[in-house]
C-alpha cells in the first residue's frame, strides 16, 4: 500500500513544499492538513483515485483515497486535495483502469485492428483489495469474430464487477477494408449538361459570327 505522510494545517496556514489538503470520512471529521508536494505528485500518478493510500501521521494511520484535486488553471499543477477515509470492511466502489496485455492472433495473422470498447471497468471490493489497473489479456481475439466481454476478465480475489453487464464488450477485432482504387469513376453526365444549358442561358458561351 502506498504511504502518504501528513502534518496538521492551521486556517491560513501556508509552508514551501507543502500541498494543502482535508481529509474526512463517514466517521471521521474532517481535519486539514498539509502533505509533501514533490511525494504528493508521486503518490497520485501511481495511484489516481482507485488506489488506498496510507495517510500516516501524529501516531495515526488511515485508509484514505484521493477523492479530489484541484488544479491551478494556468499552471495545471495540485493546488489542493481532499482524502476519504475509508472504513476497514467496508466495500468500496469505484472505476479502474484496464490495461490492454498479450499478443492478438486476429491483429498479427488476419490483419484486424483491436478495437478497445471500454477503458476502465466498475468494481467493488474492500479497500485492501482494491487494484490498481485490471488486465485484459487480448491474446483471447483469436480470429476476426473474437470478443472479450466483461465476464471474461480474470478479477483478483475478493474483486467484483459493480454495475456492469456480464455481456459488455471490452474489447473486439475490427475488419479492415480496403478501398478499390481500381474501380472506374463514373462522371454525373446530368449535372454537367445541366451546367451547360445553364450558361446558355444566362447568355454565356453564344457562338458570334465574324462579320466579313
Amino acid at each position: 500500500m502506498l504511504t502518504l505522510n501528513f502534518t496538521p494545517r492551521k486556517k491560513g496556514e501556508k509552508k514551501d513544499g507543502m500541498l494543502k489538503a482535508v481529509f474526512y470520512g463517514p466517521k471521521q471529521k474532517a481535519e486539514s492538513i498539509f502533505v509533501n508536494y514533490i511525494d504528493f505528485q508521486k503518490v497520485y500518478r501511481e495511484a489516481g483515485e482507485s488506489a488506498v493510500i496510507s495517510l500516516e501521521g501524529e501516531g495515526k494511520k488511515y485508509q484514505s483515497l484521493v477523492q479530489d484535486v484541484a488544479f491551478d488553471s494556468v499552471k495545471y499543477i495540485p493546488i489542493h486535495a481532499d482524502f476519504y477515509i475509508v472504513e476497514k470492511g467496508a466495500k468500496i466502489d469505484t472505476e479502474v483502469p484496464l490495461e490492454f496485455v498479450g499478443e492478438s492472433e486476429g491483429v498479427k495473422t488476419f490483419g484486424g485492428n483491436l478495437v478497445k470498447v471500454l477503458h476502465e471497468i466498475h468494481i467493488q471490493a474492500e479497500a485492501a483489495d482494491l487494484p490498481h489497473h485490471i488486465e485484459v489479456d487480448i491474446s483471447a481475439l483469436t480470429d476476426l469474430d473474437s470478443v472479450i466481454k466483461a465476464r471474461d476478465l480474470k478479477l483478483p480475489a475478493g474483486v467484483a464487477l459493480y454495475h456492469v453487464e456480464e455481456d459488455e464488450i471490452v474489447a473486439s477485432i475490427a475488419v479492415v477494408k480496403e478501398e478499390d482504387l481500381s474501380a472506374p469513376v463514373a462522371a454525373d453526365i446530368s449535372s454537367i449538361e445541366v451546367e451547360e444549358k445553364g450558361k446558355k442561358e444566362d447568355g454565356e458561351g453564344e457562338v458570334v459570327e465574324e462579320k466579313e
